[in-house]
């Protein structure tokens, strides 16, 4: 037996309802010829077992609709005669508390017995009283239904509500975000006219009506700080349903407040919401999703703003430029301002880091009740903000100056004594092909160091004729370009020989290692053109633990065959590395833990790095000797105190400065000291190394001045590191350890 399709045609979900119903009364009543069922509200017919329904019978129905509404039940069973002489029943069915719910009409044959019409009124009665209750409850059991799928459906739209808004996830272009949507579908959801949301710590204020209308702003201006206490006082959601004097006045509305509290219990702001007076009372259910929304809404804030300074959190602030730059419809300029607390270290040193905090808080509150109608700003990070105005660079730096000039006014409190706030500016026209924040940012931050650099407390505009911020710009692009080839491994190492002029028996060639990096497209780039910008965003750190630990795995395979060999490696590290304070025993470790030779290496630092972080530099350098590492000092000649390092520190070679050996064929002075430095270093028996060895006769003349080896293109070109490996045997291919026989490999790369 096969299964009949189901329609959703509301006919046929009559009939398949009431068609029952009426083979029954067929059955109870076989005079009985049709059956029609009419609505309690208006007369309409609900269904009808005729396909035509005659005036007749719809004139007594509605007779006897106005019948059983004036009624109480009384009259629920009644006899009339349609044209022809045609008898219909009417019945009035009610529910449990006696509300109507439908007539019923049921026509049949004419009587052969027409003087006993009453009797067949009331037999005919009784004999359709069970399918009359049996249809009555029926529609009991529908209006329940539908309540239930009312209430329901209620309770589907609470839930959409409270979970498909209040992520935070968009910005929109004119300050408002997701908060704003939440806003509109809850006076939507819950029949308001107007709809509030209020956090004055955060500077936000959305104001939204239904159906596109304009909100009362006048009513909210005068009543908000009275609402907002009053809902603060509660635990519980504030419902005024009763216009009251002095809250309303000529503005009567139905009002439901809830506090925004944060999670220390603090009220931070209200969500209100109006009804007109004549409109229907707030209830406790309404208060209940309110309550929740207004949780929502919190969350919201609290996720998007600073809690310090209230200003926008950085992932906020990005994807509120990001609504910026790709709005394409608006042709408005947009200028960005990039601010750097001056000294706050000094702040947090003398006075505590509460009291650092409380500066970072007074400068939010200052750059926000400064900000105008469609700026916003942000705390990118520890001290440092960034504010978009829609406005010219002129103007901008203007407004910046207004915040410098504002911020001088932030003192000690009572009790609290720390020395003066002042903060610098950079202002630069908005980019908005820069893609992410730091390129979008990057001008105005290059102004803002160069007002650092040219004293402090400053405002600097971004010129593209001013060199120093023009290269700080340039900085900040290689910078991200350096992160981003440290992580994806896109550094390379070259190897330039280091060769004794002698060949004695101790002569022992070194390869000194030169970083280079891939740009984006594969072309090779020389430390020239990103070393300085990785110093100056602190990236050397990471650059010298890539280098030491890409050397050892490069090495490790040949391990066996280093050992004991004539051949050295000198690796440089920074001065910024000697600040980090784990860098030491990583690069101990490092060695110790590697399985290779310590005497393979040779750690390099520059004089000038050395003599800043004297006390660092003289303990890592006795740790690496005691291991068995060299130790040399580049760049040697060119600090004040170049004596008292040799004499201090556990030097194994001195790498002397290249601004000597260019001119020493020339200049008798250079050669002097020149001379001076390499049979000093040879009494104390360091090994020297002069760089810059371009030419023969420079060769031929340095070494006649007692110099003991050389690095330049007259003596080896550099070549990369993988490329030097390869020409070292593998463990298995090594044929045994007779003298001379990998001589060729220590001296690829170099001039014949």
């Amino acid at each position: 037996m096969s299964t009949p399709p189901i329609s959703d045609s509301p006919a046929e979900q009559s009939a398949a309802r009431f068609e029952p119903f009426f083979r029954l009364v067929r059955s109870l009543l076989p005079r009985a010829s049709s059956l029609a069922i009419f609505g309690a509200g208006g007369g309409e017919l609900l269904w009808s077992s005729d396909t035509m329904t005659g005036p007749d019978l719809m004139n007594v129905v509605e007779d006897a609709l106005i019948a059983a509404r004036s009624s109480e039940g009384d009259d629920a069973w009644q006899l009339r005669t349609l044209e022809g002489d045609l008898p219909v029943y009417l019945c009035s069915l009610r529910d449990d508390a006696g509300g109507l719910l439908a007539i019923v009409a049921v026509v049949c044959r004419p009587s052969d017995h027409g003087e006993r019409k009453q009797q067949d009124s009331s037999f005919a009665h009784s004999l359709l009283a069970p399918a009359l209750e049996c249809l009555r409850r029926e529609f009991i059991a529908g209006a329940n239904i539908d309540e239930l799928h009312g209430a329901l459906a209620e309770l589907n739209r609470d839930l959409e509500l409270v979970l498909s808004h209040g992520t935070a996830d968009t910005l929109a272009p004119d300050g408002g975000n997701d908060l704003q949507q939440l806003l509109q579908h809850t006076i939507e959801h819950l029949r308001a006219t107007t709809g509030a949301l209020l956090v004055p710590e955060k500077n936000l204020t959305l104001l939204r009506a239904s159906n596109g209308a304009q909100p009362d702003a006048r009513f909210m201006t005068r009543a908000h700080r009275k609402l907002m206490t009053r809902a603060q006082a509660r635990a519980e959601p504030l419902i005024v349903n009763d216009v009251e004097v002095g809250l309303a006045d000529t503005y009567p509305y139905r009002v439901l407040a809830c506090a925004l509290r944060s999670r220390a219990g603090r009220c931070i702001g209200m969500l209100a919401l109006l009804r007109d007076e004549t409109g229907e009372h707030f209830s406790l259910r309404d208060a209940h999703i309110a309550q929740i929304i207004a949780r929502k809404a919190l969350d919201v804030v609290e996720s998007s703003y600073d809690a310090l300074s209230g200003l926008y959190t950085r992932p906020a602030f990005e994807r509120r430029l990001a609504a910026v730059v790709t709005d394409t419809r608006s042709s408005q300029p947009w200028s960005a301002l990039y601010i750097d607390v001056d000294q706050l270290h000094a702040i947090n040193e003398k006075a505590g880091m509460h009291i650092g905090d409380s500066v970072l808080g007074q400068l939010g509150e200052l750059f926000r009740k400064s900000l105008p109608p469609g700026a916003f700003g942000a705390r990118i990070s520890g001290d440092r903000f960034a504010v978009l105005l829609p406005a010219q660079v002129e103007d901008a730096a203007k407004f910046a100056q207004a915040l410098r000039a504002g911020a001088e006014h932030i003192g000690p409190g009572p009790g609290e004594s720390y020395p003066p706030v002042s903060i610098c500016i950079g202002v630069a026209l908005l980019d908005p092909e820069g893609g992410e924040l730091g390129h979008v940012l990057a001008a105005a931050e290059s102004a803002c160091k160069a007002a650092k650099d040219r004293g402090r407390n400053r405002v600097e505009v971004y010129q593209a004729s001013d060199t120093s911020i023009v290269r700080r710009f340039a900085d900040i692009s290689v910078a991200a370009q350096l992160r981003d080839a440290i992580e994806n491994n896109r550094l390379r190492l070259d190897a330039q020989l280091i060769l004794p002029f002698s060949v004695a028996d101790n002569a022992r060639p070194h390869y000194e290692l030169l970083l280079r990096m891939l740009s984006d497209d594969g072309l090779t780039m020389g430390p020239d053109s990103f070393l300085a910008a990785a110093a100056r965003y602190q990236l050397m750190p990471a650059i010298d633990r890539w280098v030491v630990n890409h050397v050892i795995e490069a090495l490790k395979p040949r391990a066996g065959v280093l050992e004991g060999k004539a051949l050295g490696f000198t690796i440089n590290f920074s001065g910024q590395s000697l600040d980090d304070d784990t860098f030491a025993d990583f690069l101990i470790q490092a060695i110790a833990e590697s399985g290779l030779d310590p005497d393979l290496f040779c750690f390099e630092l520059t004089e000038n790095a050395t003599v800043a972080h004297l006390p660092r530099a003289e303990e890592l350098m006795r740790r690496l000797r005691k291991l068995g590492c060299g130790v040399a000092l580049d760049d040697f000649g060119t600090g004040l105190s170049s004596l008292a390092c040799l004499r201090q520190l556990p030097i194994t070679m001195l790498k002397i400065d290249g601004s000597f050996i260019r001119d020493v064929t020339r200049d008798k002075r250079a050669a002097s000291m020149v001379r001076a430095i390499a049979e000093l270093a040879r009494s104390m028996s360091i090994i020297t190394v002069a760089e810059y060895i371009e030419t023969e006769a420079i060769s031929e003349h340095v070494a006649g001045l007692g110099v003991y080896s050389g690095k330049g293109f007259a003596i080896g070109r550099p070549i990369a590191l993988a490329e030097l490996l390869n020409e070292l045997p593998l463990p298995s291919a090594a044929p045994g350890n007779e003298p001379g026989q990998n001589d060729i490999m220590w001296y690829a790369g170099a001039t014949p």
